[in-house]
């Protein structure tokens, strides 16, 4: 059988479903339409019974602990991705198995699963990672072993740079931190013409780093931050600081931090009666972060890679599909769940272009070279990754969004205007 694959195919407004381009995936490679339909009919919802081999899929997220607000929406994106999978037959009649890991935000735990993934279970690739601190810990583990790591949460830039694009097996669906920390300097000092900025940065690894990116940029339009703030995650309060920064003539304040942090942040810029502008990095969309400031985080703004959007249709059934899979389990992150969606089928896609072969290298060579555009959730990746640049986001496909009323929305009106439009991504990104 063969098919084709044209322009309008990809940029129609009736776009097919990631199940079906599976499918059709699976046509073009040859399964005889007969068996496709009978392992259709017999394919399980999310893991592998008795039968055909199945094709194990590694995930790794903090499913516990206090990274488990985007671990388990990340959870929720994969086994949503898998399910839709296993709907139309797997993969070439082989059902898809998650195989999921709790490595609790702990980088020693996070190796120790890593290691069970690659060597015990053997699964073909894995997804995973919230957390820049516990990636880091087990990339040596992958690139060892030559297997593909799919990175569709964790941020920190370290995480594509530890080993040179062309030789790494490391991959990413989530937008770098220093794109999220220019966007964010972009956006107070050239957009708005705010000078006096206050930074904001936990102690950990993810803090250091954005920490840096955030100095860096600013020292790039010849300023300097007015106040540097400095905390242990835990923190209680962070009024002392908010006062410091005002105090030192603060016109912005920008947060390099996760959730509850970032909830304390806005509880203390909210207790100083203080209107300037807080920003943050993408974290600051959980709706944690809405819960415990208990709506102090009205107006507070973030990077985000995706928006609710009920007038995308795309989006839309992304967001009914979600909702009905997690059932009374609340998603609190979607950028998390979207992007390991996203994650999970462009990994599908890699594999139905070698015709099975699931061995590193060849997956590799794959996601540097697709060979049909997907269209996700998130945005539209045509080229992802290269041999040379094996992160998925450029500048161009990331928003500005904001708490309004304990809901996420476009800041700009034009953005909401301009989200259905396709976002490639720009080279050089």
């Amino acid at each position: 059988m063969q098919c084709s694959w044209g322009p309008k195919d990809q940029t129609s407004s009736r776009r097919t479903t990631p199940a079906t381009l599976s499918l059709l995936l699976a046509l073009c490679g040859g399964l005889p339409l007969a068996t496709q339909a009978q392992n259709t009919a017999a394919a399980p919802a999310a893991s592998a019974p008795a039968g055909p081999a199945a094709l194990k899929i590694g995930f790794i997220c903090p499913l516990s602990g206090g990274s488990a607000d985007f671990g388990n929406s990340a959870r929720l994106g994969a086994e949503l991705a898998v399910r839709e999978v296993n709907e139309v037959g797997g993969y070439m009649g082989r059902p898809v198995q998650l195989v999921a890991r709790d490595d609790k935000a702990n980088p020693d735990e996070g190796r120790r699963v890593s290691e069970a993934l690659l060597t015990t279970d053997k699964v073909a690739f894995t997804v995973g990672f919230c957390n820049t601190g516990v990636a880091m810990k087990s990339l040596d583990l992958f690139q060892q072993q030559q297997q593909v790591l799919m990175v569709p949460v964790a941020t920190g830039s370290a995480i594509t740079a530890r080993y040179p694009a062309a030789e790494s097996f490391v991959f990413r669906m989530s937008p770098r931190d220093t794109l999220q920390a220019r966007f964010l300097i972009n956006e107070a000092v050239q957009r708005r013409g705010l000078k006096k900025i206050a930074f904001f940065a936990d102690t950990t690894g993810y803090g250091e780093g954005g920490l840096a990116d955030l100095t860096k940029f600013l020292g790039e339009q010849g300023l300097k931050p007015v106040h540097v703030a400095r905390f242990e995650l835990g923190v209680n309060s962070l009024q002392t600081e908010v006062q410091a920064a005002l105090a030192a003539g603060a016109e912005a304040l920008i947060a390099y931090t996760v959730g509850p942090e970032l909830a304390v942040l806005a509880n203390a810029r909210a207790a100083a009666r203080s209107n300037v502008p807080l920003f943050g990095p993408w974290p600051m969309s959980f709706r944690t972060v809405w819960e415990r400031s208990n709506g102090a985080a009205e107006g507070a703004m973030m990077v985000q890679s995706i928006v609710p959007d009920l007038s995308n249709e795309r989006r839309a059934s992304f967001l009914a599909r979600l909702k009905k899979h997690a059932g009374d389990e609340p998603v609190l992150s979607l950028m998390a769940a979207a992007q390991t969606y996203d994650a999970v089928h462009l990994m599908m896609r890699a594999v139905f272009q070698t015709r099975g072969q699931t061995g590193g290298p060849q997956l590799k060579a794959a996601l540097e070279n697709l060979q049909h555009a997907y269209s996700g959730v998130v945005t539209t990746h045509s080229q992802p990754f290269s041999a040379q640049d094996h992160d998925a986001f450029t500048a161009n496909m990331i928003w500005l969004a904001t708490w309004r009323k304990g809901a996420l929305q476009y800041v700009y009106p034009e953005d909401a205007k301009r989200a259905s439009i396709i976002r490639r991504k720009e080279t050089g990104g």
